[in-house]
């Protein structure tokens, strides 16, 4: 049986490196194109959401990789499309590792950090991982429809996703997603958390990323845990804690987790630390890039690291 899982890491940061600032600057280009160029994008705008996936789809593509665009019907029986791109393990291509984001957002929300931000961190791993050969497989998948009114209604794109996966019998050994990342704060009483889990030890201070997920996915959060922590690149809570806690699902790895998969979400915590969450006032200016991108450096050599050894 596997049991709640709490972990807290606080490296000593080093100055932001040149490789890390000119990365910064990529992630802040990446989000004002979704946020500010293309801006709110859903069923809801269906100009701006195909923008989005074609800036997604024609990103992936210069950099080499072969895409699929997966059908997902909307709540209005439009159809939009998760994207998909794959490196294929040379050693065990039948293992693999999802990393995704989803890139629709709320109605009437420009969505920086839900979920450009993510969107951006996987587009960099993308970069990152581009003609790269790894022992098992990765695939990047970038998902429609997590926001409202799709979210737990059994219409998000990454919970048709999981269960086509589970159809195929795929041996995924395991997903993470990338869901806010882009808001810090040193400031005393800028974090908070669900009243279900104030009985442990916490900060409350917002200066540090969490991976959080259910218990069921305990040893997956907890191995991704120790790879992260070694790239000493940024402050860090990793939690596995019970499903009934509403907050634990809050992005695409829950369906991952009714597929029988293990997966957690990579997150600032989105509206237990950032103010302007699914509100118009979600814009670039908000986001701290800079704490940003040592998370995605570190979400790289992490995703790195698992996929060099026996997944």
């Amino acid at each position: 049986m596997q049991l709640p899982y709490l972990h807290r890491s606080r490296p000593k940061l080093a100055p932001l490196s040149d490789a890390d600032a000119q990365l910064a600057r990529e992630l802040r280009r990446d989000v004002e194109i979704l946020a500010s160029d293309i801006g709110p994008r859903g069923y809801f705008a269906p100009r701006q959401y195909a923008l989005a996936q074609d800036f997604i789809a024609s990103s992936l593509t210069k950099l080499g990789y072969e895409i699929e665009r997966q059908p997902v019907r909307s709540a209005d029986n439009s159809m939009t499309a998760n994207v998909i791109a794959e490196i294929r393990g040379r050693v065990s291509p039948e293992r693999i590792l999802v990393a995704g984001a989803h890139y629709d957002s709320c109605q009437d929300c420009p969505a920086a950090n839900d979920n450009a931000s993510g969107v951006a961190g996987l587009l960099h791993l993308a970069r990152a991982f581009a003609g790269a050969a790894f022992d098992s497989t990765l695939r990047l998948v970038f998902f429609a429809n997590e926001e409202p009114p799709h979210f737990n209604f059994g219409m998000m794109g990454s919970q048709d996703y999981a269960w086509r996966c589970r159809e195929r019998n795929e041996d995924i050994r395991g997903m993470f997603c990338l869901e806010t990342i882009g808001c810090y704060s040193d400031q005393p009483g800028s974090q908070r958390w669900p009243s279900s889990v104030m009985d442990l030890v916490l900060p409350t201070v917002g200066d540090f990323i969490c991976f959080v997920g259910s218990i069921g996915s305990s040893r997956f959060i907890r191995r991704c845990a120790v790879q992260f922590e070694e790239t000493g690149r940024f402050p860090l809570v990793a939690a596995a804690v019970p499903a009934s806690i509403e907050e634990v699902n809050w992005s695409d790895h829950r369906g991952f987790a009714e597929a029988r998969y293990e997966g957690f979400m990579i997150t600032d915590t989105a509206p237990l630390r950032y103010a302007h969450y699914h509100q118009p006032t979600d814009t670039p200016d908000k986001i701290d890039f800079d704490s940003m991108a040592r998370v995605v450096r570190g979400v790289e050599e992490m995703t790195r690291g698992l996929l060099s050894g026996e997944l």
